[in-house]
């Protein structure tokens, strides 16, 4: 379960891509330059990029060890919340999977919430202490889309595109892991087209899909369809109203709640 949640978080870079002369540097600037500090803080101007999102998820996690797969759908929503002059901002997150059982997994940035209705429980974990037991860990890019670069060395996939024409990038850590081997992204090409040809960006939300492999060769892959950005979602969406009559589970130490 631990590896699960860390995973689900896995949320997301420089060579020429074979359609209309696009480069590596273009694709992952389309896909970065959304969630740069300066260009989130400029939210409604023509330079608007990303502060929040929602829409559906489908997740398939390929266990290698049994061959075993186990899949799972639901509703994921995301706050990116800049404060002051911090470049890096508060990410507060909710998915709520609806199969195959029902159960979420919640933050405000601060405080972690896993509610597992069948079983009455919920894991509560404390976020800051987590960060700063795991402050090399490149899994903690989902508090720094702008800057992916900083954390991971980023090259074409193979193949490079899907069969839509969208670009695929991998990303490896540039520490070494032992949650991540690798990381694929799937960018929507219209984010990047809009980028090298519009010098635009905010206008589309660039990521379809994520695939990643932990050093076992176990892989969880997201897809994400129907996304709605910039909603202007409140903070308060993502604190956890706990059900009367649950268990409160609070992990300590290394096993703070992944």
């Amino acid at each position: 379960m631990k590896k699960l949640y860390w995973m689900l978080l896995l949320l997301l870079i420089p060579g020429v891509c074979s359609a209309a002369n696009i480069s590596l540097n273009d694709v992952a600037d389309a896909l970065q330059n959304p969630f740069k500090s300066d260009v989130v803080k400029a939210r409604g101007t023509a330079k608007s990029g990303i502060f929040d999102f929602q829409g559906d998820f489908f997740q398939q996690s390929r266990i290698a060890a049994i061959e075993r797969v186990q899949r799972g759908r639901g509703l994921v929503s995301f706050r990116f919340d800049y404060r002051g002059d911090t470049q890096v901002p508060l990410a507060m997150f909710r998915w709520e999977y609806q199969e195959p059982s029902r159960q979420e997994v919640v933050s405000n940035a601060e405080t972690m919430w896993v509610y597992l209705p069948e079983n009455r429980q919920v894991i509560v974990s404390d976020i800051k202490q987590v960060t700063q037991q795991r402050s090399d860990n490149p899994m903690t890019f989902l508090t720094g889309l702008g800057n992916l670069s900083r954390d991971f060395s980023i090259r074409w996939a193979v193949p490079d595109h899907d069969n839509n024409g969208n670009p695929i990038l991998e990303l490896k850590p540039r520490r070494v892991s032992n949650l991540i081997q690798s990381l694929q992204i799937v960018v929507k090409r219209e984010a990047v087209t809009d980028h090298v040809e519009n010098n635009q960006v905010g206008n589309h939300f660039p990521i379809l899909a994520t695939i990643v492999v932990d050093p076992s060769g176990n892989s969880t892959t997201i897809e994400f369809s129907r996304i709605d950005f910039n909603r202007g979602l409140s903070a308060s969406f993502f604190e956890f109203m706990q059900p009367a009559g649950i268990d409160v589970i609070r992990p300590t130490g290394a096993e703070m709640g992944f």
